[in-house]
Protein backbone atom coordinates (compact mmCIF):
# COMPACT_ATOMS: atom_id res chain seq x y z
CA UNK A 1 0.00 0.00 0.00
CA UNK A 2 1.13 3.69 -0.54
CA UNK A 3 2.19 5.48 2.39
CA UNK A 4 1.45 9.24 3.03
CA UNK A 5 4.80 10.14 1.93
CA UNK A 6 4.97 8.04 -1.06
CA UNK A 7 3.86 8.56 -4.99
CA UNK A 8 3.23 5.84 -6.79
CA UNK A 9 3.11 6.23 -10.71
CA UNK A 10 2.60 3.09 -13.78
CA UNK A 11 -0.71 1.23 -14.74
CA UNK A 12 -3.58 -0.53 -13.25
CA UNK A 13 -1.50 -2.62 -10.50
CA UNK A 14 2.21 -1.88 -11.38
CA UNK A 15 4.25 0.68 -10.27
CA UNK A 16 6.73 1.75 -12.66
CA UNK A 17 8.05 5.07 -10.47
CA UNK A 18 8.45 5.66 -6.58
CA UNK A 19 8.91 8.75 -5.28
CA UNK A 20 9.85 9.28 -1.68
CA UNK A 21 11.11 11.33 1.05
CA UNK A 22 14.03 9.63 2.69
CA UNK A 23 14.42 9.61 6.61
CA UNK A 24 16.88 12.57 6.23
CA UNK A 25 14.84 14.74 3.89
CA UNK A 26 15.34 15.57 0.46
CA UNK A 27 13.31 13.38 -2.16
CA UNK A 28 14.03 9.92 -4.26
CA UNK A 29 13.16 9.11 -7.26
CA UNK A 30 12.80 5.01 -8.22
CA UNK A 31 11.78 4.27 -12.03
CA UNK A 32 12.30 0.68 -12.92
CA UNK A 33 13.89 0.78 -16.15
CA UNK A 34 16.36 2.64 -15.00
CA UNK A 35 17.08 0.93 -11.85
CA UNK A 36 17.56 -2.22 -13.68
CA UNK A 37 19.70 -1.31 -16.88
CA UNK A 38 21.54 1.39 -15.24
CA UNK A 39 21.80 0.67 -11.46
CA UNK A 40 20.24 4.27 -11.08
CA UNK A 41 18.12 5.70 -8.86
CA UNK A 42 17.58 9.86 -8.49
CA UNK A 43 18.08 11.69 -5.33
CA UNK A 44 17.16 15.13 -4.16
CA UNK A 45 19.37 15.95 -1.39
CA UNK A 46 17.47 18.67 1.21
CA UNK A 47 17.63 22.16 0.60
CA UNK A 48 18.57 21.85 -2.99
CA UNK A 49 16.85 22.06 -6.38
CA UNK A 50 19.13 19.81 -8.35
CA UNK A 51 18.78 16.23 -8.69
CA UNK A 52 22.01 13.58 -8.93
CA UNK A 53 22.22 9.84 -9.17
CA UNK A 54 22.53 7.39 -6.86
CA UNK A 55 24.28 4.44 -7.68
CA UNK A 56 24.11 0.64 -7.13
CA UNK A 57 27.29 -0.69 -5.46
CA UNK A 58 29.80 -2.00 -7.65
CA UNK A 59 29.38 -5.69 -7.89
CA UNK A 60 25.50 -4.37 -9.08
CA UNK A 61 27.48 -2.12 -11.61
CA UNK A 62 29.61 -4.88 -12.64
CA UNK A 63 26.55 -7.58 -13.17
CA UNK A 64 24.29 -5.13 -15.14
CA UNK A 65 27.29 -4.47 -17.27
CA UNK A 66 28.02 -8.12 -17.96
CA UNK A 67 24.30 -9.20 -18.72
CA UNK A 68 23.64 -6.23 -20.79
CA UNK A 69 26.67 -6.69 -23.05
CA UNK A 70 25.63 -10.15 -23.60
CA UNK A 71 21.99 -9.14 -24.19
CA UNK A 72 22.59 -6.60 -26.48
CA UNK A 73 25.30 -8.45 -28.43
CA UNK A 74 22.89 -12.05 -28.53
CA UNK A 75 20.14 -9.60 -30.29
CA UNK A 76 22.42 -7.90 -32.30
CA UNK A 77 23.91 -11.29 -33.72
CA UNK A 78 20.57 -12.95 -33.93
CA UNK A 79 19.02 -10.10 -35.99
CA UNK A 80 21.64 -10.24 -38.06
CA UNK A 81 21.24 -14.17 -38.90
CA UNK A 82 17.29 -13.58 -39.28
CA UNK A 83 18.13 -10.88 -41.63
CA UNK A 84 20.92 -13.29 -43.44
CA UNK A 85 17.83 -15.86 -43.70
CA UNK A 86 15.53 -13.84 -44.99
CA UNK A 87 18.17 -12.30 -47.60
CA UNK A 88 19.24 -16.22 -48.51
CA UNK A 89 15.36 -17.05 -48.66
CA UNK A 90 14.62 -14.22 -51.52
CA UNK A 91 17.99 -14.19 -53.11
CA UNK A 92 20.06 -17.12 -52.64
CA UNK A 93 20.15 -21.16 -53.34
CA UNK A 94 16.72 -21.81 -52.28
CA UNK A 95 17.83 -24.93 -50.54
CA UNK A 96 15.26 -24.65 -47.44
CA UNK A 97 17.60 -26.68 -45.31
CA UNK A 98 20.03 -23.92 -45.56
CA UNK A 99 17.43 -21.36 -44.82
CA UNK A 100 16.40 -23.65 -42.14
CA UNK A 101 19.26 -23.53 -40.39
CA UNK A 102 20.42 -19.83 -40.77
CA UNK A 103 17.38 -18.94 -39.28
CA UNK A 104 17.78 -21.91 -36.21
CA UNK A 105 20.99 -20.40 -35.84
CA UNK A 106 19.59 -16.80 -35.37
CA UNK A 107 16.79 -18.32 -32.81
CA UNK A 108 19.27 -19.60 -30.79
CA UNK A 109 20.75 -16.14 -30.45
CA UNK A 110 17.17 -14.18 -29.66
CA UNK A 111 16.81 -17.44 -27.03
CA UNK A 112 19.79 -16.26 -25.26
CA UNK A 113 19.08 -13.02 -25.59
CA UNK A 114 15.99 -12.93 -23.84
CA UNK A 115 17.26 -15.09 -21.38
CA UNK A 116 19.43 -12.85 -19.90
CA UNK A 117 17.02 -10.07 -20.60
CA UNK A 118 15.01 -11.81 -17.97
CA UNK A 119 18.48 -12.25 -15.79
CA UNK A 120 18.75 -8.56 -15.61
CA UNK A 121 15.47 -8.11 -14.09
CA UNK A 122 15.96 -10.79 -11.64
CA UNK A 123 19.01 -9.52 -10.26
CA UNK A 124 18.37 -5.54 -10.56
CA UNK A 125 19.32 -3.48 -7.62
CA UNK A 126 16.48 -3.50 -5.90
CA UNK A 127 14.80 -0.26 -3.80
CA UNK A 128 13.62 0.36 -0.35
CA UNK A 129 10.82 2.88 -0.24
CA UNK A 130 10.52 4.63 2.57
CA UNK A 131 14.73 4.31 3.15
CA UNK A 132 17.48 6.39 2.59
CA UNK A 133 17.68 6.26 -0.89
CA UNK A 134 20.08 3.91 -2.08
CA UNK A 135 19.71 0.46 -4.28
CA UNK A 136 20.22 -2.58 -2.79
CA UNK A 137 21.68 -5.43 -4.08
CA UNK A 138 20.03 -8.84 -4.31
CA UNK A 139 21.63 -12.38 -4.26
CA UNK A 140 22.11 -13.50 -7.34
CA UNK A 141 19.18 -15.58 -9.34
CA UNK A 142 18.79 -17.54 -12.07
CA UNK A 143 14.76 -17.34 -11.95
CA UNK A 144 12.30 -15.85 -9.93
CA UNK A 145 8.25 -15.76 -10.81
CA UNK A 146 6.84 -12.04 -10.04
CA UNK A 147 3.99 -11.08 -12.16
CA UNK A 148 3.33 -8.18 -10.21
CA UNK A 149 6.26 -6.39 -11.73
CA UNK A 150 5.49 -4.61 -15.23
CA UNK A 151 9.50 -5.10 -15.82
CA UNK A 152 9.21 -8.90 -15.15
CA UNK A 153 6.17 -9.51 -17.07
CA UNK A 154 7.31 -7.75 -20.16
CA UNK A 155 10.75 -9.29 -20.07
CA UNK A 156 9.10 -13.21 -19.53
CA UNK A 157 6.76 -12.37 -22.10
CA UNK A 158 9.50 -11.93 -24.71
CA UNK A 159 11.15 -14.99 -23.64
CA UNK A 160 8.33 -17.09 -23.82
CA UNK A 161 8.02 -15.59 -27.42
CA UNK A 162 11.49 -16.50 -28.49
CA UNK A 163 11.01 -19.98 -27.20
CA UNK A 164 7.64 -20.38 -29.17
CA UNK A 165 9.74 -19.21 -31.88
CA UNK A 166 12.01 -21.77 -31.51
CA UNK A 167 9.23 -24.16 -32.21
CA UNK A 168 8.20 -22.61 -35.45
CA UNK A 169 12.09 -23.00 -36.41
CA UNK A 170 12.27 -26.65 -35.36
CA UNK A 171 9.48 -27.61 -37.41
CA UNK A 172 10.88 -26.29 -40.90
CA UNK A 173 12.89 -29.02 -40.38
CA UNK A 174 10.54 -30.94 -41.53
CA UNK A 175 10.24 -32.28 -45.00
CA UNK A 176 6.84 -33.74 -47.06
CA UNK A 177 3.89 -31.63 -45.05
CA UNK A 178 0.92 -31.09 -45.88
CA UNK A 179 -0.55 -27.27 -46.22
CA UNK A 180 -2.37 -28.06 -43.07
CA UNK A 181 0.45 -29.48 -41.54
CA UNK A 182 2.75 -26.11 -42.43
CA UNK A 183 0.06 -24.09 -41.27
CA UNK A 184 -0.33 -25.65 -37.92
CA UNK A 185 3.66 -26.53 -37.22
CA UNK A 186 5.16 -23.87 -38.44
CA UNK A 187 2.96 -20.94 -39.23
CA UNK A 188 0.98 -21.11 -36.38
CA UNK A 189 4.05 -20.64 -33.56
CA UNK A 190 5.30 -17.99 -35.69
CA UNK A 191 2.12 -16.10 -35.46
CA UNK A 192 1.78 -16.85 -31.91
CA UNK A 193 5.97 -15.77 -31.45
CA UNK A 194 4.74 -12.30 -33.20
CA UNK A 195 1.91 -11.76 -30.73
CA UNK A 196 3.96 -12.53 -27.72
CA UNK A 197 6.75 -10.06 -28.89
CA UNK A 198 4.30 -7.28 -29.52
CA UNK A 199 2.85 -7.83 -26.15
CA UNK A 200 6.17 -7.54 -24.64
CA UNK A 201 6.58 -4.55 -26.63
CA UNK A 202 3.67 -2.79 -25.51
CA UNK A 203 4.68 -3.73 -22.19
CA UNK A 204 7.78 -2.25 -22.06
CA UNK A 205 6.18 1.26 -23.62
CA UNK A 206 3.69 1.32 -20.22
CA UNK A 207 6.63 0.71 -18.47
CA UNK A 208 9.53 3.31 -19.78
CA UNK A 209 6.22 6.03 -20.52
CA UNK A 210 4.96 5.30 -16.73
CA UNK A 211 1.69 5.01 -18.05
CA UNK A 212 -0.11 5.43 -21.34
CA UNK A 213 2.40 4.88 -24.43
CA UNK A 214 3.48 8.57 -25.35
CA UNK A 215 6.80 10.06 -26.93
CA UNK A 216 10.15 10.31 -25.25
CA UNK A 217 12.48 11.26 -28.05
CA UNK A 218 15.04 12.31 -25.65
CA UNK A 219 14.66 9.00 -23.76
CA UNK A 220 17.22 6.05 -25.08
CA UNK A 221 15.44 3.69 -23.44
CA UNK A 222 12.25 4.79 -25.43
CA UNK A 223 13.87 4.48 -28.50
CA UNK A 224 14.77 0.69 -27.82
CA UNK A 225 11.67 -0.47 -26.94
CA UNK A 226 10.27 1.36 -30.11
CA UNK A 227 12.50 0.10 -32.64
CA UNK A 228 11.89 -3.05 -30.96
CA UNK A 229 8.48 -2.89 -31.26
CA UNK A 230 8.69 -1.83 -34.78
CA UNK A 231 11.16 -4.98 -35.41
CA UNK A 232 7.95 -6.92 -33.92
CA UNK A 233 5.21 -5.17 -35.78
CA UNK A 234 7.18 -6.07 -39.07
CA UNK A 235 7.66 -9.98 -37.68
CA UNK A 236 3.91 -10.11 -37.84
CA UNK A 237 3.11 -8.76 -41.19
CA UNK A 238 5.72 -11.35 -42.45
CA UNK A 239 4.12 -14.05 -40.77
CA UNK A 240 0.75 -13.04 -42.00
CA UNK A 241 1.88 -13.04 -45.70
CA UNK A 242 3.50 -16.18 -44.92
CA UNK A 243 0.35 -17.72 -44.74
CA UNK A 244 -0.21 -21.01 -46.73
CA UNK A 245 -3.06 -20.53 -48.57
CA UNK A 246 -4.55 -24.25 -48.89
CA UNK A 247 -5.94 -23.69 -52.15
CA UNK A 248 -3.20 -22.76 -53.75
CA UNK A 249 -0.25 -24.64 -51.88
CA UNK A 250 1.57 -21.21 -51.68
CA UNK A 251 2.35 -18.32 -49.36
CA UNK A 252 -0.37 -14.91 -49.80
CA UNK A 253 2.93 -13.35 -50.29
CA UNK A 254 6.32 -14.70 -50.23
CA UNK A 255 8.14 -11.14 -50.76
CA UNK A 256 6.19 -9.41 -48.05
CA UNK A 257 7.25 -12.50 -45.84
CA UNK A 258 10.73 -11.81 -47.12
CA UNK A 259 11.14 -8.42 -46.71
CA UNK A 260 9.15 -8.13 -43.58
CA UNK A 261 11.51 -10.52 -41.87
CA UNK A 262 14.55 -9.06 -43.25
CA UNK A 263 13.46 -5.48 -42.41
CA UNK A 264 12.28 -6.89 -38.47
CA UNK A 265 15.15 -8.38 -37.90
CA UNK A 266 17.13 -5.52 -38.88
CA UNK A 267 15.41 -3.55 -36.41
CA UNK A 268 16.25 -6.18 -33.49
CA UNK A 269 19.93 -5.60 -34.53
CA UNK A 270 19.82 -2.00 -34.62
CA UNK A 271 18.01 -2.28 -31.07
CA UNK A 272 20.85 -4.47 -29.61
CA UNK A 273 23.67 -1.34 -30.76
CA UNK A 274 21.63 0.99 -29.16
CA UNK A 275 21.11 -1.40 -26.12
CA UNK A 276 24.87 -1.20 -25.61
CA UNK A 277 24.64 2.82 -24.93
CA UNK A 278 21.69 1.55 -21.75
CA UNK A 279 24.15 0.42 -19.56
CA UNK A 280 25.44 1.73 -15.63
Amino acid sequence: MEQPDQRAEGAGPFTTRLTWQPPDGGTAIWESRLARRRGLLTVRPPGTAAARPASADDTAVARLRRLNAIAATAFVIGGALFAAGAAVTEFGSGYATTCASIYFAGGLFFNTGGYVSLLQVVNAPRHVPGGAGALTTPRWRWWSFEPQRLDWLSVFVLFAGTLVFAVDLLDSFLRGLTVRQVNRLIWAPDVVGCVLFLLSGHLSLVEICHGRPRLLPRDLGWWIVAVNQLGSFLFMISALAAYTRPATGSPVNADIADWGTFTGALCFSLGGVLQYGERP
